[in-house]
């Protein structure tokens, strides 16, 4: 059977902690989707047409990468991609209980869809997307926060 994952998020924008997270997935698994998701929580700062952008800018030239968007819960789209795999990084003791809220409830509606943690290294464990986003908005130095597609 391929070893099908979703690595789900928002993206907005990616960061080398993000990217990082990826690289080290990729090895373990056939094909990864990179789930390009739709919070209606969250306010976004880049549109999601140079979110997605971005992410094929990086990682087009891997075949076992494929960028989608979607709504709803991430285990639908898992069932939709026949994925049964769904990547999570975790930076903080905070990521984990949240991320581990989710893995059980999703572990609940999907039992077949498992949730992978990968702790984040220690250099990348301070980034996070809210913060960059702040950066950004603020115009300060963002650049060794992300990915060289990123740069504008």
């Amino acid at each position: 059977m391929e070893k099908i994952a979703v690595f789900p998020g928002s993206f907005d924008p990616i960061t080398v902690g993000h990217a990082d997270i990826l690289d080290r997935a990729l090895p373990i698994f056939d094909k990864v989707f990179i789930a390009l998701g739709n919070n209606y929580e969250k306010k976004y700062l880049f549109t999601v047409d140079k979110r997605e952008e971005w992410l094929k800018n990086i990682y087009s030239n891997n075949e076992k990468i494929k960028i989608i968007r979607y709504d709803g819960l991430t285990i639908d789209f898992c069932r939709r991609v026949s994925a049964h795999y769904i990547i999570r990084g975790i930076r903080t003791s905070a990521d984990f209980e949240f991320e581990r809220m989710i893995a059980q409830m999703n572990s609940q509606m999907a039992a077949e869809i498992e949730t992978v943690f990968f702790i984040s290294r220690p250099e990348y464990s301070h980034i996070s997307s809210t913060v960059v986003r702040d950066i950004i908005r603020n115009k300060g130095d963002y650049k060794k926060f992300v990915p060289k597609e990123v740069i504008a």
